[in-house]
């Protein structure tokens, strides 16, 4: 199987699965809290943290279906923390993946919702996987929670919040990222494994060694498209960074060293999983990431 067929097999399985975990309907009449989750939950984009955790758990010998439920997880709380992220009191942003953000289609007290709502659900989902022994689903839930926590993605949204309107440095903006953006990606490969039943820490430091280089190679990528991108092939506002005055990689190095940064990122990512068995898929992934242009 080919790379883009590996990629749309995976995707086509992620999809109705979230679906299916999102649509619990009542017909009692709060239902509206569903469509806001699923208006944003199913609205497209890249699925690379849920892909991720499945090729990381085939990476360990496992069955990626087992995976699926922690797959579905991550990416509710991803869909979560860009909902809030959008929100006027966050980054007030009115375009996401193509479409109005949540509060815009709907209102700001449901998007709030809609995000707690996600949040929430994606420990119910990670608790109801099934055929995996009980201490392997406790452990994938640990990792959701610490990456998601205020030592992980808040805990970066809230250096990102304080960085807006003043030049901080490059230490600090590593440390905001890995945070904010790495943290899930990292929670993706430590999952893939983890549910494979593969947590011994040899396993789980070449997970977060890839994990760590290619959340810092998107972000850097992140930050470069924000100034050279285009707002319809990205499907959100470009330009952000300048306007709210933040520090970005581009800012503090300038757009050619990012590029050879991404490069040698990527490139020490490739190495933490070189030579494994099923390694190819993850390794064309991380290589695809460094020219993309959304």
């Amino acid at each position: 199987m080919t790379f883009a067929e590996r990629l749309e097999a995976d995707i086509a399985v992620i999809e109705p699965a979230l679906e299916k975990y999102l649509s619990r309907e009542t017909g009692e009449g709060y239902d509206r809290i569903f469509e806001a989750a699923k208006y944003s939950a199913m609205a497209g984009g890249k699925r690379l943290r849920p892909v991720i955790v499945l090729a990381f758990c085939r990476l360990c010998g496992g069955d990626a279906q087992k995976a699926l439920p922690f797959a579905c997880a991550l990416e509710m709380i991803h869909t979560y923390s860009l909902i809030h992220d959008d929100l006027p009191c966050m980054d007030n942003d009115d375009l996401r993946r193509g479409r109005p953000t949540c509060h815009k289609a709907f209102d700001e007290a449901t998007a709030v919702l809609a995000g707690d709502g996600l949040l929430t659900a994606a420990f119910e989902t990670a608790a109801s996987a099934e055929g995996l022994p009980p201490e392997i689903v406790l452990a994938c839930i640990r990792i959701l929670g610490q990456a998601a926590g205020m030592n992980g993605m808040i805990g970066g949204q809230v250096l990102d919040m304080g960085a807006e309107h003043r030049k901080i440095s490059l230490d600090e903006l590593r440390l905001l990222q890995s945070l904010k953006t790495g943290c899930l990606l990292r929670a993706a490969c430590e999952l893939g494994c983890v549910a494979a039943g593969k947590n011994d820490a040899q396993t789980l430091e070449m997970a977060r060694t890839f994990g760590d280089k290619l959340g810092l190679a998107f972000q850097i990528r992140d930050d470069m498209l924000d100034i050279e991108g285009d707002t319809a092939t990205l499907g959100k506002t470009v330009g952000k960074d300048e306007k709210s005055e933040k520090s970005t990689f581009p800012s503090l190095l300038g757009m050619e060293e990012c590029r050879r940064l991404v490069a040698t990122l990527t490139d020490e990512a490739v190495q933490a999983i070189s030579g494994r068995p099923e390694s190819a898929f993850l390794v064309e992934l991380a290589r695809s990431l460094t020219n993309r242009t959304n």
